[in-house]
């Protein structure tokens, strides 16, 4: 369609548009309708204050809660929509003023803007939301209007080709609109799945967390095929292109990929799962949660590191959970020679075990002579734990404390270390 012919087309539409609206029935269903939307204002003001604490009971639904309070910003609408309904009917049995297909039309569109608007709100993307209620009120109200060929005609007329594709506006929406439904319904499914996967306890968490991925991403990439199938693209043409892609993919993201296949390597293996206590160079946490291109460890200080993934294949990684929960630690102390090295092993025994987190139910604590220092007899205590993720360095405080106590109790002395100093005084004689 040339420049010609679409101002052609514009001039007939506004022409017509003249004439309808130099007819004295439009301007008194304009008014009416003014008058109407006023007094369903004025109504919603008085109603809404009386509903408003329904929404306040709405506990744990978060979707629901964001639909009612859309329903109540737009009370007016609905009161609007009633008051519509009645005056299309009582102008449709007085028969005045001769036609009432404004109010008609109006009921319509004011109604599908209004059901768009409120359901929209489920979804939780602002731009998501603004993208499906625009292109769902503009397609009803195009059918709504009855311009829905002119319409689609119109947008398929401004197209170019490219080789033997041709690319129009209307396929552009179309392959838009498509996309972004199919991908919103893959990732729908994909966390329901992976929600369902996670609950099934016979599977490893890092098997549920494999699964999860997997499931998400063949969604995914099924999603992408639907849409370009459905724009009716032969999947043939983009072979030249995807391997154009898939070299550029190769050379610029190198690191991504590399995690990405790190992720999978470390899943299969499962050398590391959410829940493990490990130690990764200065980094000491428990790993929150494994994702598609690092690993999130939490410290004991709150910090959250996000690793790439890359780092648990090519570093060495410390963990301490990795087949058995139980972890043992070492604490170094030492007394005075004139203790029985007997006794002491005996207390530092008994004292560790009344620390809490001292797991004493399979293997119990013991305690060592390993040296004689220059100022004390040195002792190896040794002890297990069976939750090292609440971190080591209190539970060796917490032993010190009560050895500590234990020792003062028993009037066993920890030596401070002596140093002797002599000092040579010489003094020489001159003869004169």
């Amino acid at each position: 369609m040339d420049t010609d012919a679409i101002i052609a087309v514009a001039n007939e539409h506004l022409a017509n548009a003249v004439a309808y609206l130099s007819q004295t029935a439009i301007w008194v269903q304009l008014v009416m309708m003014v008058l109407l939307f006023g007094l369903a204002w004025i109504v919603s003001n008085r109603v809404e204050p009386r509903v408003e604490h329904l929404a306040r009971g709405i506990t744990g639904m978060p979707g629901l809660l964001r639909i009612f309070a859309a329903f109540l910003r737009r009370l007016e609408w609905l009161f609007f929509i009633l008051f519509l309904v009645i005056a299309y009917s009582v102008t449709s049995t007085l028969e005045w003023p001769g036609s009432n297909n404004l109010i008609y039309a109006v009921m319509l569109l004011s109604g599908a803007w209004f059901i768009i608007s409120v359901s929209s709100r489920a979804i939780r993307s602002r731009t998501a939301r603004r993208f499906f209620a625009f292109a769902a009120w503009f397609y009803v109200a195009a059918m709504i209007l009855g311009v829905v060929d002119d319409v689609s005609q119109f947008l398929d007329s401004a197209a170019f080709s490219v080789g033997e594709i041709r690319i129009s506006v209307l396929s552009v929406l179309q392959g838009v609109l498509l996309l972004a439904v199919a991908l919103w319904a893959s990732l729908k499914l994909g966390n329901f799945f992976d929600n369902r996967i996670q609950t099934v306890e016979e599977l490893t968490p890092s098997l549920r967390v494999l699964l999860g991925k997997i499931t998400r991403i063949a969604l995914i990439v099924f999603a992408g095929f639907f849409v370009v199938s459905g724009m009716g693209i032969d999947l043939t043409a983009l072979t030249v292109l995807s391997g154009a892609v898939g070299v550029g993919i190769g050379f610029g993201l190198q690191k991504v990929v590399s995690n990405f296949i790190s992720g999978i390597i470390i899943l299969l293996d499962q050398s590391i799962k959410p829940g493990d206590t490990i130690a990764l160079g200065d980094t000491f946490g428990w790993i929150r949660e494994l994702r598609a291109r690092f690993v999130s460890v939490v410290t004991r200080d709150g910090r959250e590191y996000l690793i790439p993934n890359e780092d648990f294949i090519t570093h060495e990684v410390i963990n301490w959970s990795f087949s058995d929960k139980y972890v043992r630690l070492d604490v170094t102390f030492g007394v005075s020679y004139d203790s029985d090295p007997d006794t002491v092993s005996r207390i530092a025994i008994e004292a560790t075990s009344k620390v809490d987190r001292v797991d004493t139910a399979k293997k119990a604590p013991v305690c060592w002579l390993t040296e004689f220092g220059d100022s004390s007899l040195n002792f190896k205590l040794r002890f297990w734990i069976a939750d090292p993720q609440q971190g080591l360095t209190n539970i060796r405080g917490k032993v010190l404390r009560e050895l500590w106590y234990a020792f003062k109790e028993n009037d066993i002395e920890i030596p401070y270390p002596h140093r002797e100093v002599i000092l040579h005084n010489s003094m020489k004689t001159e003869s004169s």
